[in-house]
């Protein structure tokens, strides 16, 4: 009967090292491959947008609730969606190349830097919270408000909003205040032309300047049709 050969080599403990240091080396290897490639595919990584709003910072002249005229009664006003070109209708920023003139140079979309909201709504909320501090009015545009209607009616068409950062930023603005009761008119234009600090910061910021200009024009004409 044949009896099975004992292989000496499989149970020798003076090979076991060799083997163990061998899966370590290769454990080792493979978790440094694992690391270095994580570390290759953050640094591939896409940045991360910035949004930026044209509403004010609260505290610098922000709505407050509404307060009485001299009549006892507050001013109900209604800002409607503002029109803008379609051109500059995108969810990124659209400006010109920098340190140029405005209108005076090809556009481009800013991938990186993004509205906070359409720029439709962006317009429309910064005029409307600018003409509630100015007029000490409620905007009564979808807020809800049972038993309340808006005694003005605002409506905005920007033909032209462009900047270049370190460069110029211009405007042109058309706008309209319907006193609903009776249906009587009040219009203008409101138009900017006025140096655009660097970078999208100082687009920003000089948006923002013109928007209150505008504001400012608006304003004045809903004081025109107050009894």
């Amino acid at each position: 009967m044949n009896r099975p050969r004992f292989d000496a080599r499989r149970t020798d403990p003076r090979r076991l090292p060799a083997a163990t240091a061998r899966t370590g080396a290769a454990t080792l290897a493979n978790t440094l491959a694992a690391a270095a490639l994580a570390a290759l595919l953050a640094g591939c990584a896409s940045p991360e947008p910035r949004y930026y709003t044209l509403a004010q910072a609260s505290g610098t002249g922000a709505a407050a609730a509404p307060q009485a005229t001299p009549q006892g009664k507050p001013v109900w006003i209604e800002v409607a969606p503002v029109h803008v070109p379609e051109r500059l209708n995108r969810a990124e920023l659209v400006v010109g190349e920098d340190g140029s003139a405005d209108g005076d140079s090809r556009l481009r979309r800013l991938e990186l830097a993004r509205w906070s909201a359409p720029l439709p709504d962006e317009l429309r909320d910064a005029l409307s919270q600018r003409l509630q501090a100015a007029l000490d009015a409620q905007d009564t545009y979808r807020q809800g408000l049972s038993g309340v209607e808006p005694v003005y009616r605002i409506t905005a068409d920007v033909v032209r909003l462009d900047a270049a950062p370190g460069g110029r930023a211009g405007a042109l603005i058309n706008w309209t205040v319907r006193r609903l009761p009776d249906g009587k008119l009040a219009s203008g234009q409101s138009r900017a032309d006025l140096p655009a600090g660097s970078g999208v910061d100082g687009v920003v910021a000089a948006y923002r300047q013109i928007l209150a200009g505008a504001a400012d024009d608006i304003a004045g004409g809903v004081r025109a049709l107050r009894p």
